[in-house]
C-alpha cells in the first residue's frame, strides 16, 4: 500500500508524499492564485466502494480552482453512530487539496459530487454511496451551522485521523492540536488498513 501513486510507480511503505511528487503536482497549480490547503474525508459503504472513492477524487480534481495534492491509504471501518452489523463496512480515505474556492463553494462541490453518486439522505449516519466531508480548511475555525470548521467530530474519528496522519504525520487539527496525539487518544479500534487496495493521485 502506498500513500501516493504517480506514473505507475508505488512505494510499499505508507509515508508522506515525496517532495518530487509535490513539485510535479505544484506544476499544475499555475491556474491557482493564493490557494488554501484543505483536508477532505471520503467514505462509502454502498455499491463499488473503491470505484466510488476514486470517482470522487477524480471529480474533485476536475473542479476548477482545485488540485488534489495527496491521497491516503484505504481503511475499512465500522459504521459510525449505528448498531454493529446494521450496515456494510465503510471504505474511508483522506485527501489533501489546494484550492482557491472559499469553504462554502467547496462544500457545494462536495455535495454535488455526493448527488452525482446518488447519495440518499434519509437518516443521520445512514448508509451512503459516498460521503465527502471538509475536515479542515486552512486554519479557519468557525461555528457556522452550515459548515462548522474544522469538522466538529474529526478529533474523535479514527477513520479520519489515521489516514490523515499517514499522509501528513505533522498535521494539526485547528483548535485541537496534533493529529498524531488525537489519534493516540482515540486508538485504532474499528478501523483496518487495506494494503491490497489503492487510490490513485490524479495525473
Amino acid at each position: 500500500m502506498t500513500a501516493f501513486s504517480t506514473e505507475g510507480q508505488s512505494d510499499p511503505t505508507v509515508q508522506p508524499v515525496p517532495a518530487s511528487v509535490v513539485e510535479q503536482v505544484d506544476a499544475a497549480d499555475i491556474t491557482l492564485s493564493n490557494p488554501k490547503r484543505a483536508v477532505l474525508s471520503l467514505g462509502a459503504n454502498l455499491g463499488n466502494r473503491l470505484e466510488t472513492l476514486q470517482g470522487a477524487i477524480d471529480a474533485l480534481e476536475d473542479t476548477p480552482g482545485l488540485r488534489v495534492k495527496a491521497v491516503s491509504p484505504v481503511y475499512e471501518t465500522e459504521p459510525w453512530g449505528v448498531a454493529p452489523g446494521s450496515q456494510p463496512l465503510y471504505f474511508n480515505a483522506v485527501i489533501i487539496v489546494k484550492t482557491t474556492l472559499p469553504p462554502s463553494s467547496l462544500l457545494e462541490r462536495g455535495q454535488a459530487i455526493e448527488e452525482a453518486f446518488e447519495r440518499v439522505r434519509e437518516e443521520r449516519w445512514g448508509a451512503r454511496t459516498i460521503d465527502v466531508d471538509i475536515v479542515a480548511y486552512a486554519d479557519v475555525v468557525s461555528d457556522d451551522p452550515v459548515l462548522t470548521l474544522p469538522h466538529p467530530r474529526a478529533h474523535e474519528r479514527a477513520f479520519v485521523l489515521a489516514p490523515w496522519h499517514d499522509i501528513d504525520p505533522e498535521a494539526q487539527l485547528p483548535g485541537r492540536g496534533p493529529v498524531a496525539g488525537l489519534l493516540d487518544g482515540v486508538g485504532r479500534e474499528g478501523i483496518r488498513p487495506r494494503p491490497d487496495l489503492e487510490l490513485r493521485l490524479p495525473e
